[in-house]
């Protein structure tokens, strides 16, 4: 396997296996968020339940986040190495309405929201819709 895969992995407390490393190299190499249908095209001979546990492992341990860009289908992007998840760690979103991909906007923050009394955040979804720049350039 390759060395800064497993370093990455067992930085966030996760056992190195050769699927781990293959999603996770595949998902470091993309631009955009990827979903488990995508990952199965992709990924011909893989289970699709491996899959679907490989995604919910890399969730759980914080390596990935999981994006409900409204286009029916979850969405997984990487987490930036220093991220814990929390609600200071969010960002917007960007779904491109032409090619379908979604993009992590991770300098652009989301602004501080008062909730009334009584009432607790546990996370925000901010999801901004338009053409991204390689559509825009390709028209």
């Amino acid at each position: 396997m390759n060395e800064g895969l497993d370093n990455k992995m067992e930085f966030r407390h996760i056992r190195p296996t050769a699927m781990r490393a293959i999603v996770l190299k595949l998902m470091m190499e993309k631009t955009a968020a990827t979903s488990l249908p995508e990952l199965e095209n992709e990924l011909e001979s893989a289970d699709k339940a491996t899959l679907y546990r490989t995604l919910k492992t890399f969730e759980q341990n914080k390596l990935i986040h999981r994006i409900n860009d409204g286009s029916g289908t979850l969405k997984y992007a990487l987490c930036k190495d220093s991220c814990d998840c929390d609600v200071e760690d969010q960002h917007i979103h960007f779904h491109c309405t032409k090619c379908n991909g979604t993009f992590c906007l991770n300098d652009i923050s989301i602004p501080k929201v008062i909730l009334p009394s009584g009432f607790s955040l546990s996370g925000i979804d901010t999801v901004v819709n338009g053409v991204c720049s390689n559509c825009n350039n390709d028209a």
